[in-house]
């Protein structure tokens, strides 16, 4: 192992490896170090979504409408507004597509559309309904070798060669329902027999964006030192020149960068005292689906050098089930008709089908009102029970006892005996189900909404008429699942302009200095534009990180 190179890259996330990969093509000798034994981070454990609009894969679908930057960039204006600078907004959306050209040039990965997943906020100036997100091309990963051992643990686990995208999920999710859901079924475990027949090793979603860039690295020589812990930042004359790493014994040892540092390191998800510090309360680190190794180290060293940070109070938040031993990021299962969420006092306080990160700020508001809503819980039926996927576990298929013992989950014959077990006023808990099922009935909701976004319809149920969100709750025996706000990690971060560089409270710049991913404040701000809103720009940002540090002077 050398103690000197041209760039330290602090990661092997979807931000680290796209910041060395852009480095290594511009012949800096490069090496990355991660704290874990794995390459990945997050961006191997989510779903693979990449909101990049006007990219090649959107192109070939021919889902670019004319004017679409222009008309993308009025959507982020609306919808993020002036807490993220414009410029720094708009570099995204202007070079967001030629970093997924490069991408497709220097690495095995491949993108394509996921049909009609829609934007988050549709209805926003400048939404798209159709949807402007990408995910991976699934991919045979024995070209990796022995190194595949080194891919982050996924995020639920699955048989070898079972691969569902973000498009098979939205068909299997609705269970029978539908031809679709087991069509596709059938389609993924053929597919799955056919690969173990040939010996493939195939991957999709999150998992194939980190395979992918990890080839790339290993193709460009770009050398990835695993239990490599960032501990602090090396800074002479006010310019960061390397860092301090602490490795899996506990040595700590010095490596220099003669052109800078790139961290993209990660947020502070699984770092209990800063999410206390800094996140709304009450919260937890075991309800993040983030990776574990993410405990602000990049923060922590970037603020020590004098770093301005923002956002530090929100994340990608989404509401959560606490699963015993792990947590379960709620997602079509909120929008499925017949069910509800409700708050302590057995209320509704939102559409449920909310995009996530909307969804989890109303929580934490009406946590506020001093009334609890944290957890809250999701109530429904034996109908909707029998219909649908609910965290991994098919319509029909028992909930494993556990989730009942260590109280995930509470069922009852009645809602009166479902609202004593809970301890949620019976009579509200009574009313707010009669009245949510009047909407159902009729198929406007008066309260809410639910529904008429182009995003409540993405994970609904086309057979529920009149509105596919909206179903009666009415058959017993009747469930309810406690929901907390998780997150797929935080999003408040070091300060960076439209370059990549860490910036000071006065605006100036850190020479030396750059970050990527959510370390770094989110240039979304304190919302999510859509699918793949947090990959995209950490990959883009890693990558203009690399090029403008490439181009400074030694």
């Amino acid at each position: 192992m050398k103690d000197s190179y041209d760039v330290v890259v602090v990661g092997a996330g979807g931000a680290g490896m796209s910041a060395a990969l852009s480095a290594a093509h511009r012949g800096l000798d490069t090496v990355v170090i991660e704290k874990s034994d794995y390459f990945g981070g997050s961006t191997a454990r989510s779903g693979g979504g990449v909101w990049i609009p006007g990219n090649y894969a959107l192109e070939a679908a021919k889902q670019v409408d004319p004017g679409d930057r222009d008309a993308a960039k009025t959507y982020l204006d609306s919808i993020v507004g002036d807490v993220v600078p414009k410029v720094r907004r708009d570099t995204y959306l202007d070079r967001g597509p030629e970093v997924l050209d490069f991408l497709k040039e220097r690495t095995p990965l491949r993108f394509t559309w996921v049909p009609q997943y829609s934007d988050y906020l549709p209805e926003s100036p400048g939404g798209r309904a159709a949807g402007r997100s990408v995910e991976p091309v699934p991919m045979d990963a024995r070209f990796l070798g022995d190194e595949l051992d080194r891919l982050h643990p996924a995020y639920t686990k699955a048989p070898a060669n079972m691969i569902v995208t973000q498009a098979d999920f939205r068909k299997i999710s609705l269970g029978l329902r539908t031809v679709r859901g087991p069509l596709t079924m059938v389609k993924v475990l053929l597919k799955r027999m056919v690969s173990l027949l040939l010996g493939r090793k195939m991957y999709a979603m999150g998992n194939a964006i980190a395979i992918g860039l990890r080839k790339g690295l290993v193709d460009a020589g770009v050398p990835v030192e695993y239990g490599t812990a960032l501990a602090d930042l090396l800074v002479t004359d006010g310019r960061v020149t390397g860092v301090v790493v602490e490795d899996a014994d506990g040595t700590r040892r010095e490596i220099h960068a003669r052109r800078g540092v790139i961290l993209g390191s990660g947020g502070f998800e699984h770092n209990q005292e800063l999410r206390e510090k800094f996140l709304p309360q009450p919260t937890a680190e075991e309800w993040s689906t983030g990776a574990a190794s993410n405990t602000g180290a990049g923060l922590l060293a970037g603020t020590a050098a004098g770093a301005a940070t923002d956002l530090l109070d929100d994340a990608w938040w989404g509401p959560t089930v606490p699963l015993p031993g792990r947590a379960w990021f709620c997602l079509a299962e909120r929008n499925l008709p017949g069910s509800i969420i409700v708050n302590s006092a057995g209320r509704r306080f939102m559409n449920e089908a909310l995009p996530y990160v909307e969804a989890t700020h109303e929580i934490y508001k009406g946590q506020a009102t001093g009334v609890d809503h944290v957890p809250a819980h999701m109530v429904f039926d034996q109908t909707y029970r029998n219909r649908y996927l609910f965290a991994g576990v098919a319509g029909r298929q028992p909930f494993p006892g556990r989730w009942y013992k260590e109280g995930v989950v509470t069922r009852a014959d009645s809602l009166a005996a479902l609202a004593e077990k809970l301890g949620l006023p019976a009579d509200a808990l009574a009313q707010t189900v009669e009245r949510f099922n009047g909407f159902a009935r009729s198929g406007v909701d008066e309260d809410f909404g639910r529904g008429e976004s182009a995003y409540d319809k993405y994970y609904s149920d086309p057979t529920v008429k009149p509105n596919c969100s909206l179903a009666p709750i009415e058959k017993g025996p009747f469930y309810a699942v406690k929901i907390v706000p998780g997150d797929l990690g935080t999003k408040g971060g070091l300060v960076t302009d439209e370059r990549a560089r860490v910036l000071r409270e006065d605006g100036s710049v850190i020479d030396g200095l750059y970050a990527a991913g959510n370390v770094s404040s989110a240039v979304m701000g304190n919302t999510y534009p859509g699918p793949g809103g947090t990959i995209g720009p950490a990959i883009v940002f890693g990558y203009l990180a690399a090029e403008d540090l490439a181009s400074s002077a030694t």
